[in-house]
């Protein structure tokens, strides 16, 4: 069974390609014009044990949001459809991730109903050319077309570089847990016969 879906998102704002392969090897190739996103996205893709090749050309000339708003909805869009009807997946998933001296906790439930919980620090502004407000609004964009629940709590940290890098990795080991097929799971994995929502 091929678990992958390629997504293109097209808008006056931005151009998005996604290709996403969830039984991949943890390969990214990333290109969005915002070099620290690039980076956690790489993350994303190595420790989640994904695929993924992301290409965007965004209006960097207003600003970076519209960009990395965009690319994550086309993500969160390319893991749903790549999770098809979610059978045989354990569903949830959850970590607990250490980066020097930040540490962040998430949990993830593939349960086909969007709703974000997000803790975080106030932090410095601008790491290289990312706005660090755009931290909670990727997990929003990401949460909203993949259709899952997810909570990610900062739980220590002061350098804002590993405040976010954490929370990339710490999202990305659960969403390895929560994706992997399970032989033991029959079906679906829910009493309702359905993770498409309420």
């Amino acid at each position: 069974m091929s678990r992958t879906a390629s997504v293109e998102r097209n808008t006056k704002e931005s151009k998005v390609s996604i290709q996403l392969d969830l039984d991949g090897t943890g390969t990214a190739e990333v290109e969005t014009g915002v070099p620290f996103f690039d980076h956690m996205l790489a993350q994303l893709g190595k420790h989640g044990g994904f695929d993924l090749v992301v290409r965007t050309d965004g209006d960097l000339e207003v600003d970076a949001h519209h960009t990395v708003e965009d690319t994550s909805l086309a993500l969160g869009q390319a893991l749903r459809e790549s999770l098809g009807d979610k059978q045989g997946v354990r569903r949830y998933g959850d970590s607990l991730v250490p980066l020097d001296e930040a540490l962040v906790q998430s949990a993830v439930d593939l349960s086909g109903r969007p709703y974000l919980v997000h803790e975080e620090p106030e932090l410095v502004e601008l790491i290289g050319s990312y706005d660090t407000t755009l931290t909670r609004h990727i997990w929003e964009s990401i949460v909203a077309t993949a259709q899952i629940t997810l909570h990610v709590r900062v739980l220590n940290g002061r350098n804002a570089h590993h405040i976010v890098e954490a929370q990339f990795k710490s999202v990305a080991r659960s969403l390895r847990t929560a994706v992997q097929l399970d032989e033991r799971v029959v079906g679906v994995p829910s009493t309702k016969g359905t993770l498409g929502g309420s």
